[in-house]
């Protein structure tokens, strides 16, 4: 018997793959279309990791499956290149960004290529090429002259010393990760996307896709929908005296507890209404906040802080005088930058109160079955007192009457509030798609004309920051200058670029039409393709990418360029694939080189000292990341895929065993038996029942990416051929069973047995309804309800016969035996159940 060679069978197909483009995307209009989509990775240089890996295998699978169930399959891939990363390398090594992201992109190719996966690489799409940004470009000509695209100033990360903008990402603890300095937030022109214009439209239609539960959530969560009221208050002395402060609250019902306000520190209304003696520490304190992150500013768990400003303002319902401080827990951008404090009734006031020694007036008392928690905040709803004309009345109705009061009298309304924000939409970076606006002295802002798209990006050698907070392309003249395309005169083109979102807010779309020179992908084809039918990727881009793509989508919608409202029908996660770490006595960590195993224990092999053993996320400073590649040249692609899928659930965290590998080895080994040595039976069809079971059982679990278990489905099926001989439809039925999953080794079965062309050209295995049925089942014998026994029995056995079996069942016997049956009842194939006095 010739064993089956791994290293000489996958490359072999894989060329022959490659040769018959059998891959290609082919639109038949007989066919249904199935659009599965990857979300496409940053190519970064240290490759492929097993993540990936786990998420691509998913949807090869799947597609493959629906080719042979003959659809019209749409598989692409491509590179997400644009980022912070390659231009932080380019600084640090001198290397063009382009040349490192052209190496990176070639590797990954090389390594997917290994694999197996069905992409169709004429469609393959990179967003640093400017045959592709040409069309983010374009699209944001289409939001600026939609009225989505405007300028304003942005607070910023900034770092003194490295004279340059830092993404959140750079910055830890409040310091540079470059360089360590102490990083303040600087006020910069941005370009920004009034994304909260379809804030509501985001909401309501997350009711139409098939996603998580729990991105769904995040999701809404982000966009934070609240209704509530928008409360006046007067500034009551000083020279802002009579200057209105508008807050947004979800509790208008607790209105006569505000005992004090809060603004940001960057709130125009601070230097106003800041007393003399108060001016000192109000401006040491609005320094200190400049030097923290929004994220850390915002953190629940860190002791709020604040200062007075020596100002007042009026409680609009009852006129009393309230302090007015500054705290950096509350944003400038986000809400009115200004918020009422009740303290009573909020946890965060209630801290802040009781630090400060500010009064906490109770005004709404819990209903009868609940009781306020000494020393903390009463939250939740409950009847009014201490409320003027309000008390007794429910929250609900207390809500509603004092919204109506605010409106009468105009100091307030009833109002809707979001925290979304509108998307501070560039970069003062060079490594990414310049904005195409041009900036000229008599015109104001004149977007790039159509016909003059893509603005590339200069070819330069030097990245360094430009010490003004804008990005490198500011210190490129000749880039820079050019003329205005309105007037004629000199002008200058915008700097900023945009960021890393960009590229792959559209980039399902493009796949679709990727070689239109003309437009970024043609209306007819859109309408063949849209919308992605299952889109896969990390559960880390469950807010953002998919929350700018949808809006981006929405925009277009409205524009006529698309004709679904939603760019993404399914979406799954993939779970986290989590490894073993192996330390010494030393807290060393060993990679697997150093280790054997004994039993279930870890030994290095020098000493045979035993090692701990912890499970936890994939990192390279835990040598306990796992290289495709080294898979791939120890065991083969398809038992890679196969170990892929057999881990686990696919949406749940697994751990990855190296010792489990050895099954899925096992697995290939025991298919490639079964074909080599094929000798067909003379007589019968013994597996013919579970052939059929097995199809279905397989089919269902691809459907539902159930991959373990039809996995394992497929393991039984062969256990069963093993064990009682096989016929020819045996093997062709596991050839094309196992195809999806080991695509390698499908075909070469698939050959071995005779058969003609690739296995994927061919149909998916159909199975028999009636065979599937179980001859035998388990019924249960409830007496009065209660589970008392079971037995075996023919599906056929009919009602009179299944009461005599079940009442002659020795534990039924115990439990009716002196008593009066009064009524059996009878469920076919399923359950009796006697009822007794």
């Amino acid at each position: 018997m010739s064993a089956y060679n791994a290293s000489e069978v996958e490359p072999k197909w894989q060329k022959r793959w490659r040769d018959a483009k059998l891959h290609k995307t082919v639109y038949d209009p007989e066919k249904p279309k199935y659009y599965a989509l990857d979300m496409f990775p940053y190519p970064s240089g240290s490759g492929l990791h097993v993540g990936h890996c786990e998420g691509y295998t998913a949807t090869d699978i799947i597609t493959r499956y629906k080719r042979m169930c003959g659809c019209n399959v749409l598989h692409p891939m491509g590179w997400d290149a644009f980022g912070l990363p390659a231009e932080n390398f380019a600084i640090k090594t001198g290397i063009h960004p382009s040349v490192t992201t052209e190496k990176a992109i070639a590797n990954f190719r090389k390594q997917i290529d290994s694999i197996g996966f069905a992409y169709d690489w004429d469609r393959e799409i990179n967003t640093t090429d400017p045959s592709y940004y040409k069309w983010t470009q374009w699209i944001f000509l289409q939001l600026y002259k939609k009225g989505l695209a405007y300028e304003g100033f942005m607070p910023i990360n900034w770092c003194p010393s490295c004279k340059t903008g830092l993404a959140n990402e750079e910055v830890t603890g409040g310091n540079c990760e470059r360089c360590g300095s102490q990083v303040e937030r600087k006020d910069l022109r941005q370009w920004i996307l009034k994304i909260t214009e379809y804030a509501d439209r985001l909401l309501e239609d997350l009711d139409e896709v098939d996603w998580p539960d729990s991105t769904l959530a995040m999701q809404r969560n982000w966009i934070g929908r609240s209704e509530g009221a928008e409360v006046i208050f007067t500034v009551s002395e000083g020279e802002a005296k009579g200057e209105q402060v508008k807050v947004f609250t979800t509790r208008p019902d607790t209105l006569y507890g505000a005992t004090y306000m809060v603004l940001a520190p960057e709130h125009p209304l601070v230097e106003k209404i800041t007393t003399e003696a108060q001016a000192g520490a109000v401006e040491e304190y609005k320094q200190s906040a400049r030097k923290k992150s929004d994220l850390e500013r915002t953190e629940l768990s860190k002791e709020k802080s604040g200062v007075f400003t020596g100002g007042y303002a009026l409680n609009p319902v009852n006129k009393k005088p309230i302090p007015v401080w500054i705290a950096d827990y509350v944003l400038a951008g986000y809400g009115t930058g200004a918020i009422m404090a009740v303290p009573a009734h909020d946890e965060r006031d209630f801290e802040f109160a009781q630090k400060y020694d500010i009064p906490i007036i109770q005004v709404v008392a819990p209903l009868e079955d609940k009781e306020i928690e000494k020393g903390k905040a009463f939250i939740d709803e409950g009847v009014n007192i201490n409320s003027g004309d309000l008390d007794g009345l429910s929250t609900k109705e207390a809500k509603k009457k004092i919204t109506s009061q605010l409106e009468n009298s105009g100091r307030g309304k009833a109002a809707v509030s979001y925290r979304l924000r509108d998307w501070i939409f560039s970069r003062q970076r060079y490594w990414g798609e310049p904005i195409p606006v041009i900036h000229c002295e008599k015109c104001g802002v004149v977007p790039v004309p159509e016909k003059d798209l893509p603005v590339k990006l200069p070819e330069v050698d030097k990245y360094e920051p430009s010490g003004t907070g804008e990005s490198p392309l500011a210190n490129i003249e000749e880039w820079l200058n050019t003329e205005c395309p309105t007037c004629g005169e000199s002008a200058k083109r915008e700097t900023n670029t945009m960021p890393q979102w960009a590229g792959s807010c559209w980039y399902y779309l493009r796949y679709i039409d990727p070689q239109n020179d003309s437009e970024p992908w043609s209306k007819d084809i859109e309408k063949k393709w849209m919308n992605v039918d299952l889109y896969v990727g990390g559960a880390e881009h469950a807010v953002l990418h998919l929350l700018y793509s949808r809006f981006w989508h929405k925009v277009l919608y409205d524009l006529g360029y698309v004709t679904t409202k939603e760019p993404f029908k399914k979406l799954r996660h993939q779970g986290t694939v989590l490894a073993s770490t192996y330390r010494d006595s030393f807290g060393k960590y060993h990679s697997l080189d150093d280790i054997e195993f004994d039993g279930n224990d870890a030994r290095l092999k020098e000493t045979g000292e035993k090692l701990s053993t912890e499970v936890e996320k994939m990192a390279k400073s835990k040598l306990n990341g796992v290289n495709p590649d080294d898979v791939i040249a120890k065991y083969g692609a398809d038992v890679l895929r196969l170990y892929e899928m057999f881990m686990g659930e696919f949406e749940l965290p697994k751990p990855w065993d190296p010792r489990a590998i050895e099954g899925c080895s096992r697995l290939i080994k025991r298919i490639w038996r079964l074909v080599n040595e094929f000798k067909p039976l003379v007589d019968g069809d013994p597996n013919r029942r579970t052939r059929h079971k097995t199809i279905k059982k397989v089919t269902s679990d691809i459907e539902s990416m159930k991959f373990n278990t039809a996995i394992a489905a497929i393991m039984e099926y062969v256990n069963e051929l093993m064990s009682n001989g096989v016929i020819k439809e045996d093997l062709s039925t596991l050839a094309r069973l196992i195809a999806p999953f080991a695509p390698h080794l499908g075909d070469e079965a698939w050959e071995k047995l005779g058969e003609k062309g690739f296995i994927l050209n061919t149909q998916w295995p159909q199975y028999d309804e009636s065979l599937v049925k179980e001859s035998v089942v388990t019924v249960v014998v409830q007496v009065n309800g209660k589970l008392r026994a079971n037995f075996k029995a023919s599906r056929e056995t009919s009602r009179n016969e299944l009461e005599q079996m079940a009442l002659s069942q020795e534990k039924v016997k115990a439990h009716t035996e002196g008593k009066t049956i009064k009524k059996v009842i009878v469920v076919p194939g399923k359950l009796v159940n006697i009822v007794v006095s």
